[in-house]
């Protein structure tokens, strides 16, 4: 049987080797056999396994595939992480200061989204299995946070009162101040009576809040969120970022980044996870694409005591950037989704901002942003990794731009 050397880890976690060959669950240095389907290993056998293999803490590893790293040793994948990111800015010709992972610990992700299919006996709940769209359980999950874990029998009850057995439903259970907020999609269309059963399921699981295809069928309590000293409900489904211990390294980095600056922008802001705790120092101007968001962040600052002014606008930042004759503030703060930000940045590096908080959870678009602001003048001052997804190939990044 051919062996095969596993030469580097590829952006969704598998191991490469020459050809390319796709190897899952392997690592660097690591002699493998297998089956070769197209590009791709299957019935993968260890040879020669490297020094960074780690026996994976969670039996649902093989199975499950809401994990793609946990074979590898905490030390080597926090170093895997870095280089990828030391990677995606050498491709762009940069060099920069990039600091050692920050990792978040076992356990503490507050934020799931789980596959939900009605059967004949009951429901099951839990992530595809790898490379499959077989629902895998995972009663004993390392990665949730202890309090997201009864969202998985609620989830399954749900699918038993409102899911179809053509489809599957997807349930993002996320941990509150005030319990569990489940947001349903794929559920069957609403009436009175499901209507009826929802808002009592909500009540006899002790939920803060139920949505149901994109709309609150049930509330016994505000779900909020504490951004510094303000309390926000998100809407349903809203971004939040992962695990708070990964939330409060971002927020660190860029109160780093702004300093004792008076007057900044935030653009992409989301609920408020960075303008509302900076601005216990400084007037903000919040700027986000989705109007509830922006309108649950207003509702935050102005319920919130000590903070200084707040302002927002709703604003779709790719078709229509905040242009760089309007940005006139001691500080910008920019978190875009993983496409990057190549309009709203272009406008940056056009503007007289002192200095950037630039957050992304993209290390490609990132240094391709990063080239263009490079470009325009500013300077790199650095770079931190942090690893809020535990176990898997997704990586965040907070950095410094100064002119």
């Amino acid at each position: 049987m051919t062996e095969y050397v596993i030469e580097r880890l590829g952006h969704q976690g598998d191991g490469i080797a020459a050809g390319p060959v796709f190897a899952p669950m392997t690592l660097p240095g690591e002699v493998v056999t297998g089956t070769l389907d197209g590009t791709r290993l299957t019935e993968v056998r260890i040879v020669t396994p490297s020094d960074a293999r780690v026996r994976p803490p969670c039996r649902h590893f093989k199975s499950c595939g809401g994990c793609q790293l946990m074979h590898g040793s905490d030390d080597f994948l926090a170093g895997w992480k870095r280089d990828v990111v030391v990677q995606a800015l050498a491709a762009q010709g940069i060099a920069a200061d990039v600091r050692a992972t920050i990792t978040s610990g076992i356990a503490t992700r507050r934020r799931a989204t789980f596959s939900v299919r009605r059967t004949k006996k009951g429901a099951l709940a839990g992530f595809h299995g790898r490379a499959s769209d077989v629902i895998v359980e995972i009663p004993d999950c390392q990665l949730i946070d202890p309090g997201l874990k009864p969202a998985l029998e609620v989830a399954k009850a749900l699918a038993v009162l409102g899911g179809s057995r053509k489809g599957e439903m997807s349930v993002t259970a996320t941990v509150s101040l005030a319990g569990l907020d489940l947001s349903v999609v794929g559920g069957k269309p609403t009436d009175g009576p499901l209507l009826a059963t929802l808002a009592q399921a909500c009540e006899q699981h002790g939920l803060a809040r139920l949505s149901w295809n994109g709309e609150v069928v049930a509330m016994r309590h505000p779900p909020t969120q504490a951004f510094g000293a303000a309390r926000v409900v998100p809407p349903p489904g809203a971004f939040l970022q992962a695990t708070p211990e990964g939330e409060a390294v971002l927020l660190t980095a860029v109160q780093d980044v702004v300093g004792t600056a008076r007057r900044g922008i935030d653009l992409f802001a989301g609920c408020g996870t960075f303008t509302l705790p900076l601005a216990e120092s400084a007037e903000m101007h919040a700027v986000e694409g989705e109007a509830a968001m922006v309108a649950a962040l207003d509702s935050g600052w102005r319920r919130a005591q000590g903070l200084k002014k707040v302002t927002t606008e709703a604003r779709d930042l790719f078709r229509n950037p905040v242009m760089a004759e309007d940005l006139k503030y001691d500080f910008a703060v920019i978190d875009p989704p993983r496409a990057g930000a190549e309009a709203q940045v272009a406008e940056l590096g056009a503007s007289k901002v002192p200095v950037i908080a630039f957050v992304s959870c993209n290390p490609v678009t990132f240094a391709r942003d990063a080239k263009t602001l490079l470009e325009s003048g500013y300077r790199l001052e650095w770079v931190q990794v942090v690893d809020q997804f535990r176990w898997s190939s997704h990586i965040e990044i907070a950095a410094r731009f100064s002119r």
